[in-house]
């Protein structure tokens, strides 16, 4: 709870009153931590090859940044895309890769590549996206953040038909459901009020859905890659929370299917 009371205020500012440069950098900092983490949870036991798999991340993300974000934003979206729903078929087959082998550590990492980068060029387009950017980044954060204290609060009440037990034994679809009606119940009434219109509302209630499940498919995923590995929590940055990525990992699939809705219906 003191975590959590000390990060929530620090994200809300900085999405709100960093300019889009900073808050990029700032992200990618934060991504780039992530990245390390997610090499332990491969897992990569040499530090040489867990720098350079991070070190490589940095690079692709300046040169992306360097090329232009905006004309690149696209295929970053499409390739995030297609990757989350292979994550799907993945998840539906949580044998595969489970076996540590070299072919299994090199799929992993590129795995890692294609969750971190998209996110982050997911939320800094949507970040610059208008003068409104920073608003809607921190609504789609929200949106997130209740999709998993809605599951982990229903989850725990009414909790009964298991999502995934051989991935996450925890998880129910009574709680999918209890964070999906927590994030519609917000998406409505923040996006009424910050449009006004009731068609705008509808098509951010349809992307915040969208949103939400693909949250759902990211938790799991990160909780696929731990049971492969046979650890708790990516990290122990955050005390009580564990590693940056336990806090992001339904971020990290939300965001480009988010902001690919986003674009779609043209809000």
């Amino acid at each position: 709870l003191i975590s959590a009371a000390i990060m929530v205020p620090l994200v809300v500012c900085g999405v709100l009153l960093l300019s889009t440069p900073v808050f990029s950098l700032l992200l990618a900092v934060i991504l780039l931590v992530a990245a390390w983490e997610w090499s332990h949870l491969i897992p990569v036991a040499s530090i040489l090859i867990r720098v350079i798999f991070t070190a490589a991340i940095a690079a692709l993300m300046w040169l992306i940044w360097q090329a232009g974000l905006a004309e690149n934003i696209y295929p970053l979206l499409l390739l995030a895309v297609v990757w989350w729903l292979c994550a799907l078929f993945w998840l539906s087959r949580p044998q595969i890769c489970a076996e540590l082998s070299p072919l299994t550590v090199n799929l992993k990492m590129l795995a890692g590549v294609l969750v971190i980068v998209p996110a982050w060029a997911a939320l800094t387009t949507l970040h610059a996206s208008s003068d409104n950017g920073p608003a809607l980044t921190l609504m789609l954060l929200v949106v997130v953040w209740l999709a998993d204290s809605g599951a982990y609060f229903a989850g725990r009440q009414w909790g009964r038909t298991k999502l995934a037990p051989a991935i996450s034994p925890g998880k129910t679809w009574e709680g999918v459901y209890g964070g999906l009606l927590s994030s519609l119940v917000f998406a409505a009434v923040a996006g009424g009020l910050y449009s006004g219109s009731f068609s705008w509302t509808l098509k951010f209630l349809l992307v915040a859905g969208i949103a939400v499940i693909f949250s759902v498919a990211g938790d799991l995923f990160e909780s696929l890659m731990k049971r492969h590995s046979g650890v708790k929590d990516s990290g122990n940055i955050i005390p009580g929370h564990g590693g940056i990525f336990d806090r992001i990992d339904g971020l990290v699939a939300a965001a480009p299917m988010f902001l690919t809705g986003f674009l779609w219906l043209g809000l």
